[in-house]
């Protein structure tokens, strides 16, 4: 306070002591040259402003983004008030040292080198029951797991040259430093869907290095590859086939050979080994390996017969697998929206409009192909009509079957009345620039086959292949399927829409934010459901429970066991601990190591059924059935 008053220059009733009180009796002292005490000053002086303008610069940068991402609560907040305050990240910037972000990314290099003593856990138990690797594994990562990197060399990507721009904290600085060149990068030619012709070229990451973390410290496969190595797994005998998300699953063979390479490194896996593969998926990597199994038998493609899978792979883990889509996919595309966007508070919402609108969300999300493959499929057969869904809750006032939802005060041109997931699909191309809508035309279909002859027939149609509702299983009775998922955590499974008021908006439509209904069942204009937070129950687990004990999706007679995992996140852990059945989280969870950790080592047969959610019922209720 005396410091404050000599300020404001008021008297001090008392001066502040000028020098530290005695040293206690017992405290040593020495002596030391007045010119090495000088020199201990200044170094310490010089630490404390370098680490208080590190805390003050870093804070300001995080606290920032943390406000755009994190927030929950729509706390009431005039912008008027901010008058011509400058809040962009460009003014931001200019007072925040240069080295903060790399800074940053030590104190992360610093958490990924601290050792946690219980990762090695799960496989050192099963060691000492005698498991041990058998099967070649090879894993098909999803998508915030595969990390893209820069091999152009024009002079606007050689700065970039085998860096990553999506997964790593070069992709963060290059977002908050040089966004219009990020975009640029990230984004494909909108015509082609391949890489653009100004000589930007990126490629997806290869190697343990492009899955185990996102950003350094934020694991992702890496608590399953410990435990893999734990059991006798090391580069010989397992593999990741890592691929560039972005690309639409045609152009990943025409840009990028993959599945000839996949289809490579199992029959290489197979002939050294002498033992049927693994396969080991996550999220979207789950569509990948069920269009692979149709690439790879097809004559005109893979040219591997019908009899390939059955002689090559042994297993497929299929985790957390999106077979029927993920919801949340289609407003991203439609307004650069979702759940983490609508219920931000208004400030959060300023700032990140301020740093990457709507619109450019939708530009970018748009200009992947691959993003698309991941629309729901099954249409209201699936997800339920106008008055009903198969997913409904009994006692909840509205139903899941209308996806979009349009309340009366709002209806214009724009925002019709209330569409179910089929429409709104349709509604979607049909409010989309020409090249998006036939990017999704040429590459996907969402329907479903109820018939025999229809899966035969589009065996010849590789549009088909992602959807398991319009094609079946391949011909390989020995062949095991099994699907880990997680459930009981919320997850988005319909929307309230507004139409879009701003005159400067390139969009039509928006999430109606302001919308929060009385019995909290609509909560800033997101419906909640059943799921892993990220992907609805009915995709991850329909086929699996129902949809492959259907003999014309599964003619073959494949085995599929179902293993749910409920949510059951540690209280102060913020990846949820060992019982999380978050959608990435869950990669770490101990008793999903266990399982995976089984199956590889040809144990698959110790593992029983565990279905805790109502998918069995649920399932029941699609109206997708056997035929007569």
């Amino acid at each position: 306070m005396s410091f404050l008053r000599r300020r404001l220059g008021r008297p001090s009733p008392s001066p502040s002591p000028s020098r530290a009180g005695t040293p206690d009796p017992s405290e040593e002292v020495r002596l030391i040259p007045l010119a090495k005490l000088r020199k201990l000053t200044a170094e310490t002086k010089k630490t404390r402003k370098r680490r208080n303008g590190f805390i003050f610069g870093l804070g300001g940068v995080f606290g920032l983004a943390l406000a755009a991402f994190f927030a929950q609560r729509n706390d009431a907040l005039r912008l008027d008030m901010l008058g011509d305050f400058n809040l962009g990240l460009e003014g931001l910037l200019d007072v925040v040292p240069v080295g903060i972000l790399r800074d940053a990314k030590a104190i992360q290099q610093h958490e990924r080198d601290t050792v946690n003593y219980d990762s090695f856990s799960v496989g050192l138990h099963l060691l000492s029951q005698g498991i041990r690797a058998h099967h070649p594994v090879i894993m098909v990562p999803g998508v915030i797991s595969t990390g893209l990197e820069s091999w152009g060399t024009t002079p606007n990507s050689r700065q970039y040259f085998r860096k990553r721009l999506w997964g790593s904290w070069t992709m963060l600085r290059a977002l908050i430093l040089d966004k219009a060149s990020w975009k640029q990068h990230i984004m494909l030619d909108r015509i082609t869907g391949l890489d653009p012709d100004n000589g930007i070229k990126l490629r997806a990451a290869q190697g343990f290095d492009a899955a185990d973390f996102f950003v350094t410290g934020y694991w992702i496969w890496n608590k399953i590859l410990e435990n893999l190595a734990t059991i006798g797994y090391d580069p010989t005998n397992s593999f990741t086939a890592a691929y560039d998300w972005r690309l639409s699953y045609d152009n990943l063979e025409v840009r990028d050979q993959y599945f000839t390479r996949l289809k490579a490194y199992i029959e290489t896996a197979h002939a050294i080994s002498g033992k049927k593969a693994a396969l080991v998926s996550h999220s979207m990597g789950s569509q990948v390996i069920f269009y692979f199994f149709h690439w790879v038998a097809s004559p005109r493609h893979g040219r591997g017969g019908d009899d390939w899978v059955e002689k090559h792979v042994d297993s497929w883990i299929n985790i957390s697998g999106c077979m029927l889509g993920a919801l949340k996919g289609l407003p991203a595309v439609l307004s650069g929206e979702m759940k983490d966007t609508a219920q931000l508070n208004a400030f959060a919402v300023y700032s990140l409009e301020r740093f990457l609108s709507r619109e450019e969300r939708t530009d970018i999300f748009r200009a992947m192909p691959g993003i698309s493959s991941m629309l729901p499929k099954g249409g209201d057969a699936v997800w339920g009509n106008k008055t009903w869904a198969p997913d409904d809750i009994e006692g909840r006032n509205v139903s899941y079957g209308t996806f979009l939802n349009f309340r009366e005060s709002n209806s214009s041109l724009h925002s019709p009345a209330n569409l179910t997931v089929e429409q709104s699909l349709d509604y979607l191309l049909t409010h989309s620039d020409p090249f998006y809508r036939d990017a999704v035309l040429r590459s996907y279909s969402h329907g479903v086959a109820h018939t025999t002859a229809e899966i035969t027939a589009n065996e010849r149609d590789p549009r088909k292949w992602i959807n398991p509702l319009e094609t079946r299983l391949p011909l390989a009775p020995s062949l095991k399927i099994y699907c880990f998922y997680g459930i009981n955590k919320p997850t988005e499974r319909a929307y309230f829409y507004r139409e879009e008021t701003d005159p400067s908006s390139a969009l039509n439509v928006t999430i109606d934010t302001g919308f929060t209904s009385r019995d909290g069942d609509v909560d800033h204009g997101v419906m909640m459901g059943e799921g892993d937070g990220t992907v609805s129950l009915l995709s991850a687990g329909y086929m699996c429970a129902r949809g492959w004990r259907i003999k014309r999706y599964n003619p073959a007679g494949v085995q599929v066991k179902v293993f749910e995992m409920p949510h059951e996140p540690e209280r102060f852990s913020a990846r949820g601990g060992p019982n999380t059945g978050d959608h990435v989280d869950i990669l770490g969870r101990q008793s999903l190591n266990d399982l995976i950790l089984r199956v590889v080592a040809g144990k698959g047969d110790q593992i029983e059924e565990n279905i805790v959610s109502n998918i069995v019922e649920y399932g029941r209720r699609v109206e997708v059935f056997d035929e007569e």
